[in-house]
């Protein structure tokens, strides 16, 4: 789905959607536009489809307790989304047509947090190599057993570490070190996204959470 395929769908049903979840549907609709206009700069891309799913996601509640944390708040999008995805557009991205690309990621410990915590010397991280090939046989059983949250909540973890090596200056803009990554990480969102947003504006009464920055006058 498309930026003018989810703005026009948008304009002609908005009238019915609450205020905080327009507002999340209106931003992140926005910056996944932005993104298509990136052309080939995937980097770009992939920074605005972060920020898309940042819009769409995250919580005013997260910022006023106690957080869960970002995989806790992941999960329970997730699971929203999910739950009312009846036609099943997740599941058959990721077993269809981006098993691939989620499988390659999956297989690449450049985007597996622990490995950083060790190579940067972090106490505690010395066995990261077992860590890792327990999230990823964790991962298979959750793929072949069709669990789209838990499969989501493990793409995401590892597009999170990729979202900070960018965020965070962590890699060279258009650098050849990191291409396949950023170029799946990419393809995955930018896929995802206008999904999980269509799927929002399909249950605008679910309570998607409040905006942590409002319009204010």
């Amino acid at each position: 789905m498309t930026f003018h395929a989810l703005k026009n769908k948008q304009r002609a049903i908005r009238a019915d959607f609450p205020e905080t979840m327009g507002l999340r549907v209106h931003r992140s609709i926005s910056w996944i536009g932005r993104a298509e206009a990136c052309g080939e700069d995937n980097d770009a891309r992939f920074i605005f489809l972060w920020i898309a799913f940042n819009a769409a996601y995250a919580d005013e509640r997260d910022f006023q307790i106690i957080s869960l944390g970002e995989r806790a708040a992941f999960a329970d999008y997730f699971g929203k989304l999910v739950t009312r995805d009846a036609d099943q557009r997740i599941y058959k991205a990721l077993w269809q047509r981006f098993s691939g690309p989620v499988r390659a990621l999956m297989e690449n410990h450049f985007v597996f947090n622990p490995f950083w915590q060790h190579t940067n010397g972090i106490e505690g991280f010395a066995d990261w190599e077992e860590k890792f090939r327990h999230s990823s046989r964790s991962f298979a059983q959750a793929f072949q057993s069709g669990d789209g949250v838990k499969v989501l909540s493990f793409v995401f973890d590892r597009l999170y570490v990729l979202r900070n090596q960018l965020v965070h200056g962590g890699a060279t803009w258009n650098s050849s070190v990191n291409r396949a990554q950023v170029r799946d990480g990419a393809a995955i969102l930018g896929f995802l996204l206008p999904v999980f947003v269509d799927l929002m504006m399909e249950h605008p009464q679910e309570d998607w959470g409040r905006p942590f920055y409002p319009v204010v006058a």
